[in-house]
């Protein structure tokens, strides 16, 4: 159960080599391993288990766990439960109640005795040679011991030092890590907003894209039918102008017509016999009275021919004036359109 690394201290040859032993952490121990330990001062405590080490002149103890830590790291915690200077003590056997292999460790300047106790005889017999050993203090030794002190605190202070200066640069790194993901959080919202602002730009596009072409199947529409109504305005003024030739010339034959009457009228002498004598006569003014019907007819014609060219002139007006309408929308549109592409393509910018 117990292990000694060594029997005896070997004497440095010079004081700076004994003080460097001394600032020596590590496992240069002389004895180590676990104990009973009654309270100080108190017979009738109860006995609890400890880690004991043996150092130069000190005895120093520990929580019965520590032993595992020793072992595995091979370095002593500088930071023990108790530390005993062995210095001037007289270690002795003891029997106690229920603890045959018991160690008495005395001092005239301790008000009391230190009772510790092994599991067997050779245990007992090698912690008591171990003790007795390193309690053959030195002016050398207590010099040791005295630099072995210090260097602990010093130690202690240093760990101290650095473990505040790590926990500050952890606290720092913790800030920034806190002050990057805000930042994180607030750049993914601000992404989320410039997606949806995206996604109504895209939206907006298309539906002002749609319209467009809604628009401009309408201005084709209204190309074609301005062109149609454009043709039938030529047809009409081709028909009026032909009518207006048909009625110049009935006006022309209306003329002669009358002139021959007029001179069939003068030659004739005055009639005895009305059937007979009236014959040539009033065949012209049949022919007259069918030339004025035609007229008529024709006129009637040219007006309706006149009336249809308003209406086409009217609808002319009201298809330019809707194909200025929709070439305006398309052209705000366009504009629109336009606007929207630059924030479109800004807002992709600012994304990436």
């Amino acid at each position: 159960m117990f292990a000694s690394k060594s029997s005896s201290v070997s004497p440095s040859p010079s004081m700076e080599q004994a003080d460097s032993d001394a600032l020596d952490i590590s496992t240069k121990v002389q004895l180590y391993g676990v104990l009973w330990k009654r309270p100080f001062g108190r017979q009738s405590a109860k006995w609890s288990r400890r880690f004991f080490i043996i150092k130069e002149s000190f005895l120093l103890y520990y929580a019965e766990s520590e032993k595992k830590s020793f072992e595995s790291n091979k370095y002593f915690n500088i930071h023990p439960k108790g530390v005993i200077p062995l210095g001037g003590c007289i270690v002795e056997p003891k029997e106690e109640p229920n603890m045959p292999y018991a160690i008495k460790i005395s001092h005239e300047d301790f008000h009391g005795n230190i009772v510790l106790a092994a599991e067997s005889e050779s245990e007992q017999a090698q912690w008591l040679e171990m003790l007795q050993e390193s309690g053959k203090v030195t002016w050398k030794n207590a010099q040791l011991g005295e630099a072995m002190i210090e260097s602990l605190e010093a130690q202690g202070l240093q760990l101290a030092k650095e473990k505040q200066e790590y926990l500050d640069k952890l606290m720092e790194e913790t800030e920034e890590l806190c002050l990057q993901r805000e930042q994180k959080e607030e750049l993914e919202r601000l992404n989320q907003i410039l997606e949806a602002e995206k996604h109504r730009f895209e939206e907006v596009v298309r539906e002002l894209r749609l319209e467009q072409e809604q628009i401009k199947r309408e201005l084709e529409l209204t190309a074609h039918s301005l062109k149609g109504v454009e043709e039938e305005k030529k047809e009409l003024r081709s028909l009026t102008q032909s009518l207006q030739n048909n009625l110049e010339e009935l006006s022309l034959e209306k003329q002669q017509m009358l002139e021959m009457l007029e001179e069939n009228e003068s030659q004739l002498p005055p009639p005895t016999s009305p059937s007979k004598e009236q014959g040539p006569i009033w065949g012209l003014h049949c022919s007259l009275q069918q030339i004025e019907q035609k007229m008529q007819q024709l006129l009637e014609e040219k007006l309706l021919a006149e009336k249809r060219m308003k209406e086409n002139e009217e609808r002319s007006r009201a298809l330019e004036e809707e194909r200025a309408f929709y070439s305006s929308q398309s052209q705000a549109l366009q504009n629109s359109l336009s606007e929207l592409t630059a924030e479109k393509q800004q807002t992709e910018r600012d994304l990436k």
